[in-house]
């Protein structure tokens, strides 16, 4: 199973509006591990970013102006993604903003290069209902650090997804039944004579059972007389003889 966790920050908040993506960050996973390798690219939006969204992820314009256009990393992002789960937390307004980026270029929207979209979003939704289900609150939730968090970051923001997803989905695996197993087999069990067992009986030699006494004696002594197990007899004239 090949899952890509992906994240983008944009210059706002409307893609129908011409806002564009300015950032965009993927962390691949296979079959629940990760296996090392991301994309991630800084782009030049060619507008200008709202005063509240850089506020929110901190790159400005002058730090955008000589970064790559989408349609410089488009073919390097849809073969990153070809064939995969996305896994995007919100993902509608990720999505909306890569299908109208892939419209600018001619390209099919996002859902043709992938096998499917999961948004963890709903997913907490069900899990939490009536509960703050922003990816903070739910690294908080699931207790994954996200101390390093001061500004929103795409392949920050993805990596943190990745282990929140894991902790959602954690014990799924264990739900799945092999139907071999399931079904209903018969056990024959072998009966016992139990009769003609002979249970071998080890007795304590001398010195074992005067070790053991002596034992008692001392517990005897240590509790003054009230240890409820028989004490050693008290010796006599013919012991000592």
């Amino acid at each position: 199973m090949r899952q890509i966790f992906l994240d983008t920050e944009t210059t706002g908040l409307s893609a129908e509006a011409g806002d564009r993506i300015i950032e965009i960050g993927c962390i691949e996973m296979l079959n629940r591990r990760l296996s090392g390798r991301t994309l991630h690219h800084y782009i030049n939006p060619q507008r200008k970013s709202h005063e509240d969204a850089v506020k929110v992820h901190g790159l400005t314009d002058e730090f955008l102006a000589d970064k790559p256009l989408f349609a410089a990393i488009a073919d390097e992002f849809l073969e990153f993604v070809a064939g995969a789960e996305l896994v995007i937390h919100n993902a509608a307004f990720d999505v909306g903003f890569l299908d109208a980026e892939l419209a600018r270029l001619g390209r099919p929207p996002l859902a043709e290069h992938v096998a499917e979209v999961t948004d963890t979003l709903l997913m907490a939704r069900e899990m939490f209902p009536g509960k703050s289900n922003s990816l903070d609150a739910l690294c908080k939730r699931l207790e994954v650090d996200n101390s390093n968090r001061t500004l929103h970051g795409a392949l920050l923001d993805a990596g943190l997804l990745a282990e929140v997803y894991i902790r959602l989905t954690r014990g799924q695996d264990s739900l799945v039944i092999d139907e071999v197993q399931s079904e209903a087999t018969e056990v024959t069990i072998a009966t016992v004579d139990f009769e003609r067992l002979v249970l071998p009986v080890i007795e304590a030699d001398e010195a074992e059972s005067a070790a053991h006494a002596a034992l008692l004696g001392e517990l005897d002594k240590a509790s003054g007389g009230k240890t409820l197990w028989p004490r050693p007899a008290p010796s006599t004239s013919e012991d000592v003889a």
